[in-house]
């Protein structure tokens, strides 16, 4: 990515450089995950990557952030159902941010400007869902667009509870045991972390995919591509949970925030992928690059979890999310070295540099060879 190297500078100054793994493993610990995200017809790629290294997921949740989270949720109980991946149970996360509302969202967007990309909370178009896009903003949260299903409509159902639910349950389960998984909004994640006080401090590890650092210079002077991709949408799109989860008391906080944009999606690897047809290599090579080639943004956050010895290059720095309405920063990240932090704000690893090759043949792998229920044994 083409900001990356100038990011890193910024960041080494800002806290210690590390260019090792970010911990060692223990091989033969069992290793849990819940994941969380806002998912898509080619949103599968980070489980079965977890599931490729061996990873038990113990839930999927749906967030709010690229479109509702109920159309999230279908998505990801379809996509499961096309690998034969049923067993892994899927819950609904919170339908609305914590304060944040679509009208909300675009009042600030009147006064600050547009973001490129606004996720859930771009202006109702009944046009676009009937052309089969994701539903954004309108009457009903709930519904359901059809014709966006290109991997199917799902036949099987989610599971009962709550995504917050779950997550304090499964923690206190496993405890320091199940690593949380976040590539969407940090809504369900802030409401566990409110629903129970140990919550943060129980699990393992959060992992994130958001919270970039120095892009606006990037957003005014490149192109309409490099704009959108750097709108922080996860974190924008509910602040207040992003603050609330950033600053829990988690054992780590790992983000992927200006990385996750180091590797893009080209058409070779789409194809080097297909090499190997199954109903996932299909939907990855038909859908994965249907509108623009983006990075892989939430590929990154997982590579990052299951081996954290892709990272070549971090910083422990301390990190806080601007939560003042009036802000033009509403919702992005500020960090801090530790002599210049302010109060109740927490240390995180800031992930600047991966093992791009390897990350690519973890996805590869991982789509050629997809898990399913049968291979898990759980």
């Amino acid at each position: 990515m083409q900001l990356v190297q100038a990011t890193s500078v910024f960041l080494a100054a800002a806290g210690s450089v590390i260019a090792s793994p970010l911990h060692s493993r223990n091989t033969t610990e069992k290793r849990y995950a819940i994941l969380d995200n806002d998912w898509s017809p080619t949103g599968f790629v980070p489980y079965l990557m977890a599931l490729d290294a061996g990873v038990e997921v113990l839930g999927i949740a749906s967030s709010t952030a690229n479109t509702w989270q109920k159309q999230c949720a279908y998505h990801a109980l379809a996509t499961l159902e096309v690998g034969n991946l049923g067993c892994i149970p899927v819950y609904y996360g919170s339908t609305y941010p914590i304060i944040n509302t679509p009208e909300l969202f675009q009042a600030w967007e009147a006064v600050h400007g547009v973001l490129p990309w606004q996720g859930a909370f771009k202006p109702y178009n009944s046009t676009a869902e009937a052309l089969g896009f994701d539903p954004t903003s309108g009457p009903d949260p709930n519904r359901i667009t059809e014709g966006a299903f290109v991997e199917g409509l799902p036949n099987i159902t989610a599971a009962s509870g709550s995504a917050a639910a779950l997550m304090v349950e499964q923690v206190r389960k496993y405890p320091r045991q199940v690593s949380i998984y976040a590539a969407g909004a940090l809504t369900n994640v802030a409401l566990a972390v409110k629903l129970d006080d140990e919550f943060a401090s129980l699990a393992k590890e959060l992992v994130i995919m958001g919270g970039y650092v120095d892009v606006n210079m990037l957003q005014a002077t490149g192109d309409f591509l490099q704009a959108d991709i750097n709108s922080d949408i996860n974190l924008m799109i509910d602040p207040e949970a992003s603050k609330i989860a950033l600053t829990a008391p988690f054992p780590d906080i790992v983000i992927a925030g200006n990385v996750a944009n180091q590797v893009m999606a080209t058409q070779e690897f789409l194809d080097e992928v297909y090499e190997v047809k199954n109903p996932y290599s299909e939907l990855f090579h038909t859908y994965y690059a249907a509108e623009a080639f983006f990075p892989y943004w939430d590929e990154t956050a997982m590579a990052l979890l299951v081996d954290p010895s892709l990272n070549l290059n971090s910083s422990t720095l301390y990190l806080d999310v601007d939560t003042a309405y009036g802000s033009p920063s509403y919702g992005n990240i500020h960090v801090y070295q530790k002599s210049l932090v302010p109060p109740n704000v927490r240390n995180v690893t800031y992930v600047h540099e991966i093992d791009t090759e390897r990350l690519k043949a973890m996805m590869k792998r991982s789509l050629q060879y997809p898990k399913s229920c049968g291979d898990l044994g759980w």
